[in-house]
């Protein structure tokens, strides 16, 4: 294929190769070139012009097919407008002179049709350049057109439009002859042709005036034609071409059009309406010309021509706009609603052709209404329906107050008024449901009047108008939830108050049922009572039934009908909505009437018989309810039954009476989804699906609607918001009992089974013609049904003999002429095999259809049959030995090429499709001629076929999908077959037919998906963009077809996932490169493909596309929103602004603006100021909602890239660097604007989403300063704008939900500590305390709109808010504490006003008595919540505090929510109070004062029995522990990280107090209890602040355990007074054993935790793994800090552990403590710069001294054990010395601190002994030879420590072994002279050392040291000569040096004599020293004096403003 891509084609190559690939290569060629002439220079075309025009030209003459005609007239066209033009002319010759040929052969057929398409290229391309010629080339075209076939008009027709958009006004001459010729293909017998010809004539009414005023009328006389037996396309293009042409007949009466400049007859809007409903009304037989049996009134106009009028409604309202519709609405309105008016019996002659039209009329409303308005506009419009109806209403209302009986019964108003009102009434509902909350002012505006009058109009007489009034109802009840009890109680009152008017009660039973129906839509629900009064209610009417017999049926209906609306909160609403009620034991109680009920359904054709035809409708509701029921029960149920039942099945299936097939609605659910697509393609998913349905139904059958089942109105929404459309009774009983003829046969026995089909299969030879057609669907149905039901639950079919009636009751079906019926006949035929579940007998259905495509000649065979192996490959996969395999694509490929019937290609094409997608990697060695196949067909097969193209398309799709990853490999074969793979989607992608370039896209995601690199990305965006903002006129949608948009939008979906910026950038460079002026493009440019896909979200309906929007947004957003940062939050912001109300948002601002106008925010109030449009018109609240939730991943994405994000200094300094960069900060303005406008709109669902956005923000810039102002943070100057979007969601009419989340917000607030200022933080401060107000009045007094579990939500949400704010005030109020206060500072602060570290906890302490009260009543709710089901019968009946016992199971949620918080909360407060406050009540003014018992128990009352204080606490303190252990104990994965937080510091704070504690360390069960909790805790969640607060918890408990055993001691020692100390009891684990038995030692259980930290931090520590005790591990490890703050933590527990035990119990613990402290030295004592120690080692040297000092190592029954084992742990620390030093991994100082600190802690005959000791002192020395000088300094430090321990046993060994090394080391240095300040330092120490030595030294021998100290020191002096050059070093020194032996002189004076006296060289040098210092000191005096004095004040200055 290489060899195609140059500008001439290479015509070797070419003629090489075989007639297929010849015209793939010449195809290749053709689009190359495409690509090149447009850029190739001018010159270098014009040089090889004449080449390429001979070579296009013979292509032209070689038969090419479509796409290539189609490709090769474009690149003529190209290369004569870059080229030269001269010889077009010639070109143009030889275009018209091949079409005038004679030559009528139908090889020759593409070449005329080639010259055709070239024409209408170059026209277009150079228009008005070709002169005049163009009027002999239309003349020879239209000349042409009157012998060309069905392709022939297509192509003539297309070119046409060519040559008319290229000439525009210069062609006028010709508009007339054109206009003609498309009249007639306008009805033509193909479809293609008439599409074809809309588009000319779409193309000619730009120019052609008279085509928009005088001949108007035919024009829409001509359509309407056109639509007679139309198909889906024709109706699309049609509608578009009269829509748009009645549209332009209306805005041309505007001067400056065309229309201007000649005298053109004005037509109003009442006349366009007036032809359009013509044709609604009449179809196309006309005005005038009614026809004789018009006038008899026995025509009806036909659906199609209804249908496609309908759409051509929507398209004239979407071309005139939405600005048109809102000014012209009520107009518009009135014209709709009398479509269906009596005044025009033909739409409503019949009631199918009654719900037709009103589905008609609904779509109309629906479309331009819900499609075009904004949501004011919709406001409005549903003001002016709501005047409609009380229009139709009064009429009504005049009739039904006439006395006469006789007129009123008979009156055709109130049958006129009733299709008219059931339109405006469903079309009301629809706006309020769309619209949303935002619909409460309407709703408010006592002049509309919406709810009275839909209320008025539930008592209208006709039952379709109660129902649809029921359903509007339903759908504000649904759109505005505080509606819905209101109206319910209204409903029940109006039952109960009219119950004598059958009207009323049939009407207020179906709204109340309908409003129950919406329940399940409002999550707040309504309040619990409502059923039990509906019950009652319900059973009175029942009871009362009887009572009267006008209103017998009325009550009976509405009584069940109320039961059963509930239920889904009648039987089968029970089984069907309740079922999880739905027990063995209920079941039981349900068989009883069973028997009874299928008794009657086999009486009741006798019934019938004696009472006659008014029980016919009621009888077959009775059998279709039957059989539903006993669908959904299981069949053993029903068991002594099964016969009955299957006899009057197949009664049913084969009554004489049913007339209609209804085959499109019994069989799509038994035919395979993707088997439909080959059918009509109304049975895809369409835009206009709810008009189109009616005709796929066929014209006998009425669409479903309402009133055929008005049971349906509380069952589940169908899709949407659209009403529930049953269908008629007689078709649903079919229905049914097809489904459950599946289940009964297949539980019948075998015989019985037998005969019932053998019995229908004679039914239908029995029967002949029409009737015939109709049994056989039912029987097959069925039949298919049986199989579905065996084959899915793993049956078998029975003896062989079973096989024969099935074998040849489909065989008979798969040649049936209805399509349908082979399509589930093949489905069938493959069940049936997959049931038999027999090779042979596979092979031998496959033989039989084999057999039967071989000799059949006729399509319809052919069809069923090649289906009908396609899906015994789908069930049976590879039924497929390979020759099976072969034989049947053999088949298949010739079938497909039978280019006589479109049908059998399609048919064969899509078995194929089924076969590659089944027969897997088996298909590889058809791969190549398969795609040779398809390449092939869709080079040739005419456009007009394009069903055989889709079916084309679905099997390349599964070709790429079987070969997978492997299309990116690089061998000559694979890029052959992806080269074919890319050239069929291009071919599919310039197919006209949507559903092919769906294909063709989802082809090329294939592709993207396997191979990348080899999908052009930048046309394939290019493409999808084109096709999204396709000139969106039509409904104005993009792309007409869903399919087509689904596609696009799949794609674009997986594109962004990987390469989201270069799809971002290839759709904005198209916009700008753009030729074409699209209607959107200008949008593109400005806000992106972003913009343009929240703008297509705003408008699109369907509910898959919707979702893929959104997720393309969100992964686009992901990938770039950080690095577009502006660009996002603009969106978002035009989203949100559009439609906010400015001057709420003006108000605020103003309030910012003191602080000197900062720039952006004055950039953010001009957003709608600058005279551009607005990208965003009226966006609707579910978009807004999605801008709103999208800032909030921006900034949360925000928050994992760069920091600068959120630091304003940095942003700024950044951005001062490179302006593009851009940060979140810098935004915050904006942020805080959106996060205003969302959560203060009408919208509920946007004010949740604005509030969450303004949590995070506060979450995120909390803790942020402001540069400008240090020690303010930057959110402080928005106080104002947080408090104004708080306050609204705190007033009386809030949804509960909107009010918990905003107290979520003020807790967030005011815990962030931006607000400083007590007073500004008591705005939001008061909001709450006014819904703690609230809520006070407990559960009963909260709103009673919504359901009770609502008010337990919002309590708990005001409960938890103030639980959030006192918790940061304790802790607050702590850091504060920690510092010692000093007064001036607390003044200071409250004169400036700022919270004080009090201020905060002062505001809650108010309040504090209250919400404790509550705080505890809400824990002990939660706590009985929790309760195992088991103890259900224990909980109290009412309920607890805050919830009813009814809504338990709802309020458990909200519950689960809120208590971790109030948890701590009530720790932090009863911590406060000492735990000592018995009643909250009594505690809050007191707490103060100790509380007396006294006071205690008057706050309860007399009568009850008063609980001492002690159990109040008791109580309480389980409580606590109860809810903590509870839940600690079983996380559940949805457990948050702040509830197990929360609840950890819950445990601490209890336990900081001493009586909380001495219950846990008085109950040792609890304590291991709580431990093993811990443990669980540490082991499941990794998280180190969790690990941290639970070993902080373990550290308290021990604390207490110590408390408790120290008291025990403490009170024996008291009691046993003077008696011997031997008798004293042990207290301690271990007891007098020393034994711990796990599971009941408190002890074991910490060391177990203790180890499980450990070892995690340190794996090297587990003896198991190193192999043995003491074994040296790797090197030592640094511990991150959260590593090593668990080691620590878990280190100083392991040193509390021997405080708790026995003597001999500390004796057995021991080992371990020390084992796992030494080993976390070992394992962490890395060398650190500067001898600093690691964290964990200080924490291993700490916990050793603790052991160490334990009074367990000095009791006398303990001493000898603890010695031994305390001299191995030093000898272990010795042993971690390596004696060569050469090899020192640990640390030394580490190391020598450990020996330092056994020295100096144990008792000394631990180290004394001399072995032990001998080794110490060596290690000291060792280390003393060491020249690290950080070592030594250490060493000296720790040296001086011992030297120093006063007892000398201890002390005098190392002094008499080291003190000569130590003066050796310090003369060292002065032979060197110091270097640095380090060496400097181990001189001072190691003379520190020496002074120390003097002063411990006994008198004879001090002056020795002194004698060895002086010399060295003197030696350090300089003269006056040598001070003045000396380095720092050196004079520090000296200064040093002369400051010691100022101190020794005096000390020691007469050693420092007698020293001087021998050595006078010494003396000099003293004094030389002395006197140059003081030299030094004169000349320094003034300077020094100063500095000193400046140093005391500066650093006195820095304490006072630090404390």
């Amino acid at each position: 294929m290489e060899l195609a891509h140059s500008l001439l084609l290479n015509e070797e190559a070419c003629n090489q190769l075989g007639e297929v690939q010849k015209a793939e290569f010449r195809f290749d060629w053709l689009r190359y070139l495409e690509k090149l002439l447009l850029a190739t220079s001018r010159s270098d075309v014009r040089e090889k012009q004449k080449t390429l025009v001979e070579q296009l030209l013979s292509l032209l003459n070689s038969s090419p097919g479509p796409p290539t005609r189609k490709l090769l007239a474009k690149n003529l066209a190209i290369l004569y407008s870059i080229g030269d033009t001269f010889s077009v002319y010639e070109t143009i010759d030889k275009c018209n002179d091949l079409i005038r040929s004679k030559d009528d052969s139908p090889s020759y057929l593409p070449t005329k049709l080639a010259a055709v398409v070239c024409l209408g290229s170059l026209y277009k391309k150079l228009g008005r350049i070709l002169g005049n010629t163009f009027t002999d080339t239309v003349g020879n075209i239209l000349k042409a057109m009157k012998s060309a076939e069905s392709q022939g008009r297509y192509e003539i027709m297309l070119s046409l439009q060519s040559i008319l958009s290229g000439l525009g006004a210069a062609a006028v001459s010709c508009h007339r002859d054109i206009y003609k010729a498309a009249r007639s293909c306008l009805t033509d017998r193909s479809m293609a042709v008439r599409c074809a010809a809309a588009k000319c004539l779409l193309e000619l009414q730009n120019e052609a005036v008279f085509m928009w005023s005088t001949d108007l009328d035919s024009v829409a006389t001509l359509c309407f034609k056109s639509f007679e037996g139309s198909n889906y396309d024709v109706r699309i293009s049609v509608s578009r071409l009269l829509g748009t042409v009645l549209a332009k007949a209306i805005i041309s009466k505007y001067p400056g059009t065309a229309a201007s400049r000649q005298s053109v007859r004005r037509v109003s809007l009442e006349e366009v309406l007036e032809l359009l409903g013509t044709g609604f009304l009449r179809g196309s037989s006309g005005f005038l010309r009614a026809s004789g049996d018009m006038l008899k009134g026995t025509s009806s106009v036909s659906r199609d021509v209804r249908v496609g009028v309908t759409q051509a409604y929507v398209v004239f309202v979407s071309t005139l706009g939405g600005a048109w519709l809102e000014k012209n609405f009520a107009a518009f309105l009135s014209h709709i609603l009398s479509l269906v008016s009596q005044s025009h019996p033909k739409a409503t002659q019949t009631q199918i052709d009654a719900v037709c039209s009103r589905r008609c009329v609904s779509f109309i409303l629906r479309a331009t209404v819900g499609g075009l308005l904004g949501e004011k506009a919709q406001i409005a419009a549903a003001k002016d329906i709501c005047q409609a109806i009380w229009k139709l209403k009064k009429v009504v209302d005049a009739v039904m107050s006439d006395s006469n009986l006789e007129t009123r019964l008979g009156s055709t108003d109130i049958a006129a008024s009733q299709h008219m009102l059931v339109c405006a009434l469903q079309e009301l509902g629809n706006l309020i449901h769309s619209i949303g909350t935002t619909a409460a002012p309407l709703l408010q505006d006592s002049s509309a009047g919406v709810l009275d009058s839909v209320i008025s109009v539930t008592l209208h007489p006709s039952v379709s108008v109660r129902l649809a009034a029921a359903w509007c109802l339903h759908c504000i009840a649904v759109a505005l939830p505080s509606y819905l009890t209101p109206l319910l109680d209204r409903c029940l009152e109006k039952l109960t108050v009219l119950r004598s008017s059958p009207e009323a009660v049939t009407g207020f039973s179906f709204a109340a049922a309908a409003l129950l129906g919406a329940v399940k839509h409002c999550p707040l629900g309504i309040p619990h009572g409502k059923g039990k009064i509906i019950m009652t209610l319900a059973e009175d009417l029942l009871c009362s039934a009887a009572q009267n017999s006008r209103l017998s049926a009325q009550r009976t209906q509405a009584g069940w009908l109320l039961i059963a609306a509930l239920m889904m909160l009648a039987i089968k609403s029970f089984v069907s909505h309740c079922g999880d009620l739905l027990t063995e034991e209920v079941i039981q109680h349900l068989l009883p009437p069973l028997p009874c009920a299928v008794d009657l359904l086999t009486q009741l054709s006798s019934i019938l018989k004696t009472y006659g035809s008014s029980l016919k409708t009621p009888s077959v509701v009775y059998r279709q309810r039957l059989y539903e029921l006993l669908i959904l029960l299981p069949p053993e149920t029903y068991e002594g039954n099964l016969c009955a039942i299957l006899k009057e099945l197949a009664a049913d299936l084969t009554a004489p009476d049913i007339q209609v097939a209804a085959s499109a609605f019994l069989l799509p659910p038994l035919c395979h989804q993707d088997d439909l697509l080959i059918l009509s393609p109304l049975l895809q998913e369409t835009d206009h699906r709810f008009i189109e349905e009616q005709l796929l139904l066929g014209n006998g059958i009425a669409c479903g609607s309402l009133e055929y089942d008005p049971y349906s109105i509380y069952e589940k929404d169908v899709e949407g918001d659209s009403v529930p459309k049953p269908l008629p009774p007689t078709l649903s009983v079919i229905s049914s009992a097809v489904k459950l003829f599946g289940v009964v046969c297949a539980h019948v026995g075998e015989t019985q089974r037998l005969l019932i089909l053998e019995q229908l299969l004679d039914s239908i030879k029995h029967t002949k013609g029409a009737r015939q057609q109709v049994v056989q669907l039912h029987v097959v149905s069925s039949v298919s049904s049986f199989l579905k039901y065996v084959a899915v639950s793993k049956g078998h079919l029975g003896p062989e003999e079973m096989r024969r009636p099935v074998l040849s009751l489909l065989m008979g079906a798969l040649e049936s002429p209805s399509p349908l019926l082979r399509c589930a006949a093949a489905q069938a035929w493959a069940r049936l095999a997959q049931v038999v579940d027999d090779g042979a007998f596979t092979a031998a259905l496959a033989q039989v259809s084999f057999d039967k495509l071989k000799s059949a000649r006729d399509a319809v065979t052919r069809t069923g049959h090649s289906l009908a192996l396609g899906s015994l490959h789908r069930y049976l996969g590879g039924i497929s030995s390979s020759q099976h395999l072969n034989s049947c694509v053999g088949m298949l490929f010739t079938l497909s090429q039978d280019s006589t019937s479109p049908d059998v290609q399609t048919w064969a094409l899509h078995s194929l499709s089924l076969i590659i997608d089944s027969a897997g990697a088996l298909f590889y060695t058809h791969v190549e001629p398969t795609l040779s196949l398809i390449i092939m067909l869709l080079l040739n097969v005419p456009p007009t076929h394009a069903e055989v193209h889709q079916s084309l398309g679905r099997c390349l799709n599964a070709l790429i999908t079987t070969l997978g990853p492997e299309l990116q490999g690089n061998s000559t074969y694979i890029s052959a077959l992806r080269t074919s793979c890319l050239l069929g989607c291009a071919v599919m992608q310039d197919n006209p037919d949507c559903l092919v370039q769906a294909q063709a896209i989802s082809c090329l995601q294939q592709l993207h998906m396997f191979a990348p690199r080899h999908v052009n990305l930048s046309s394939l965006v290019s493409c999808l963009c084109e096709i999204l903002l396709d000139n969106s006129v039509l409904v104005n949608l993009c792309s007409p077809y869903l399919l087509l948009r689904r596609a696009v939008l799949a794609c674009l979906r997986q594109l962004v996932q990987r390469e989201a910026a270069e799809v971002s950038e290839h759709a904005v460079m198209l916009a700008k490169d753009s030729r074409k002026e699209l209607t959107l493009d200008a949008n593109i440019r400005e806000v992106g493909l972003e913009g343009t896909l929240l703008t297509l979200l705003d408008k699109e309906t369907d509910q898959k596309l919707c979702c893929d929007i959104k997720e393309t947004l969100n992964h686009m957003l992901t990938s770039m929103a950080v690095d577009r940062l502006s660009f996002w939050l603009k969106l978002c912001k035009d989203v949100l602004a559009a439609s906010a109300d400015f001057t709420a948002v003006t108000c605020v601002d103003t309030m910012q603006e003191e602080e000197g106008d900062k720039g952006d925010d004055a950039s953010v109030l001009t957003t709608r100021n600058d005279g551009r449009p607005h990208p965003f018109t009226n966006p609707r609240w579910a978009t807004r909602v999605f801008a709103a939730e999208c800032v909030c991943r921006i900034i949360n994405q925000c928050e994992n890239a760069h920091s600068a994000h959120f630091d304003v200094a940095l942003a700024q300094e950044m951005k001062r660097r490179d302006s593009r960069n851009d940060f979140l900060v810098l935004h915050l303005a904006d942020l805080i604007r959106m996060a205003f406008m969302a959560a203060t709109d009408h919208s509920d669902q946007l004010r949740l989403s604005g509030l969450e956005t303004l949590l995070v923000v506060i979450r995120q810039f909390a803790t942020i300063p402001e540069p400008e102002f240090p020690g303010h943070v930057i959110l402080e100057q928005y106080q104002a704008n947080v408090g104004a979007a708080l306050r609204p969601a705190f007033t009386s009419e809030t949804p509960p939900d909107v009010t918990a989340k905003a107290c979520q917000v003020c807790s967030a607030w005011i815990a962030s500590g931006v607000v400083s200022d007590l007073n500004d933080l008591r705005r939001v401060h008061q909001l709450l305390v006014s819904s703690l107000t609230k809520i006070q009045v407990g559960k009963e007094a909260l709103s009673h709109l919504y359901n009770e579990s609502t008010s337990t939500m919002e309590i708990l949400a005001v409960l938890k808010a103030w639980a959030e704010v006192y918790i940061i005030a304790v802790e607050r109020h702590k850091h504060h504490k920690q510092p010692s206060k000093t007064t001036a500072c607390s003044e200071d602060s409250v004169r400036n006003g700022s919270i004080s570290s009090d201020g905060l906890l002062d505001l809650v302490h108010a309040d504090l008595g209250t919400l404790s009260r509550l705080w505890l009543a809400a824990l002990q709710d939660f706590a009985l919540l929790t309760l195992p089901s088991e103890f259900a019968s224990q909980l109290p009946a009412e309920g607890g505090a805050f919830y009813t016992a009814e809504t338990s199971e709802n309020a458990k949620l909200h519950y689960y929510h809120s208590w971790a918080l109030i948890l701590h909360a009530t720790a932090l407060w009863l911590t406060s109070t000492g735990f000592v406050v018995a009643d909250p009540d009594e505690g809050a003014p007191n707490l103060s004062r100790p509380v007396t018992p006294t006071s205690m128990c008057q706050g309860s009352s007399s009568g009850a029995t008063v609980k001492s204080p002690e159990d109040v606490y008791t109580e309480r303190f389980h409580l606590i522990l109860g809810i903590s252990v509870e839940f600690l104990c079983s996380l559940r994965s949805d457990a948050t990280m702040e509830s197990i937080t929360a609840c950890l510091h819950a445990l601490q704070a209890l336990l900081d107090v001493p009586w909380p504690r001495s219950k846990i360390g008085s109950d040792q069960e609890l304590g291991i209890e709580l431990l093993n909790v811990l443990h669980r805790v540490i082991l499941t969640r990794e998280s180190p602040s969790i690990q941290l607060a639970s070993l902080e918890v373990v550290r308290q408990i021990i604390c207490a355990a110590q408390e408790h055993v120290k008291e025990k001691r403490r009170s024996a020692e008291v009691d046993d007074g003077a008696a011997e100390k031997e008798t004293l009891p042990e207290f301690g684990e271990g007891k007098d054993t020393g034994g711990l038995v796990p599971g009941k030692s408190l002890v074991f259980a910490t060391l177990e935790l203790c180890v499980c930290i450990l070892v995690r931090q340190l794996p090297e520590l587990n003896p198991k793994l190193t192999g043995s005790p003491g074994v040296k591990g790797a090197k030592p490890q640094m511990l991150s800090e959260d590593g090593s703050r668990l080691v620590s933590a878990a280190l100083v527990i392991l040193s509390e552990l021997p405080a708790v035990c026995s003597p001999e119990g500390s004796t057995s613990i021991l080992p371990t403590i020390l084992y796992l402290t030494i080993g976390v030295l070992r394992e962490t004592a890395v060398k650190l710069p500067g001898g600093q120690l690691s964290s964990t080692v200080a924490a291993s040297l700490q916990a050793l001294k603790g052991i160490l000092s334990s009074p367990m190592a000095r009791a006398e029954k303990s001493r000898t054990a603890w010695t031994d084992l305390l001299r191995s742990a030093l000898t272990t620390i010795l042993d971690f010395w390596d004696p060569d030093g050469t090899q020192q991994e640990l640390d030394e100082v580490s190391l020598l601190t450990a020996i330092t600190v056994f020295i100096l802690s144990t008792c000394p005959e631990v180290t004394t002994i001399p072995c032990l000791q001998k080794r110490c002192i060596e290690t000291f020395k060792a280390t003393l030879g060491i020249n690290d000088p950080m070592v030594q300094i250490k060493t000296y430090q720790l040296l001086l420590s011992i030297f120093q321990y006063p007892n000398p046993t201890v002390s005098y060994p190392y002094i008499y072994s080291l003190v000569s090394s130590i003066v050796e080391k310090l003369q060292e240095i002065d032979k060197r002279k110091p270097e640095d300040t380090t060496e400097l330092q181990i001189f001072q120490e190691g003379i520190k050392v020496l002074e120390a030595l003097v002063a411990i030294a006994e008198e004879q021998h001090r002056s020795q040291l002194v004698a060895c100290l002086l010399p060295i020191l003197i030696s350090f002096l300089l003269d006056e000569n040598s001070l003045g050059s000396a380095t720092s070093i050196m004079r520090n020194l000296h200064d040093f040096a002369l400051q010691k032996l100022m101190q020794i002189g005096p000390q020691y004076s007469s050693v420092f004599k007698s020293v001087m006296a021998s050595s006078p060289a010494l003396k000099a040098r003293l004094e030389a020293a002395i006197k140059g210092n003081q030299e030094s000191v004169k000349v320094k005096i003034p300077t020094s004096k100063h500095t000193k004095n400046s140093g005391k004040n500066l650093s006195i200055q820095l304490k006072t403003s630090f404390l």
